[in-house]
């Protein structure tokens, strides 16, 4: 044996045993992913607070026919339920909080687009929320965008006037988050046109 085959065969070992073990683990995942696959389709989601509930929805067709009715514009959170850690850091700090609770119900219409790696969505809800994606050009999550919408019967299709977005409210105090969120949502909102 010479010294050439023996430093072959010492790289050859540990790059297929890595190989071994990432295929270990892929597959693992992939049962686990399965098992716990479940199909989400359109509905309510209430957010509990003491006084108040956020009353969520996933149906664009339905928020357009709120908003008209009610002149909110819609909030339309971006998000990945199952496996966004800085959504759910939103939802924790923001969202669950007495503050916004009471501004979301007073100023929009609230909107959740999902996009979750664990469970399946209804075709018809996953094709909405990707649609909304690429209109919006969505490429990172938490991302909300507020707007408002107009259906043209005539044409048979709605049109989307965005007014501007946020995300998570980065530099906010802690424990304080809710208020620098507002502040930049009063901030979009006050440039809505009449």
């Amino acid at each position: 044996m010479t010294m050439k085959s023996i430093n072959k065969k010492f790289w050859i070992l540990p790059i297929v045993a890595g190989g071994l073990f990432l295929v270990s683990f892929v597959l693992s995942d992939n049962e686990t992913s399965t098992s716990e696959t479940e199909i989400d389709t359109p509905k309510k989601a209430a957010v509990k607070s003491e006084t108040e509930t956020l009353q969520w929805h996933t149906d664009l067709n339905e928020v357009h026919q709120i908003s008209t009715e009610t002149g909110k514009p819609i909030f339309a959170f971006f998000t990945g339920s199952d496996w966004c850690g800085w959504c759910r850091k939103l939802q924790a700090e923001v969202f669950a909080k007495e503050a916004f609770v009471e501004w979301a119900n007073d100023n929009v219409v609230l909107l959740e687009l999902d996009f979750p790696r664990r469970k399946v969505l209804d075709s018809t809800l996953q094709a909405q929320n990707y649609g909304l994606q690429r209109a919006f050009g969505v490429s990172g999550y938490p991302t909300i965008w507020i707007f408002e919408t107009e259906f043209d019967q005539d044409a048979n299709n709605m049109s989307i006037s965005a007014l501007g977005s946020l995300g998570y409210p980065r530099g906010a105090e802690v424990g304080k988050e809710e208020d620098l969120f507002i502040k930049n949502a009063n901030q979009i909102l006050a440039n809505k046109p009449d």
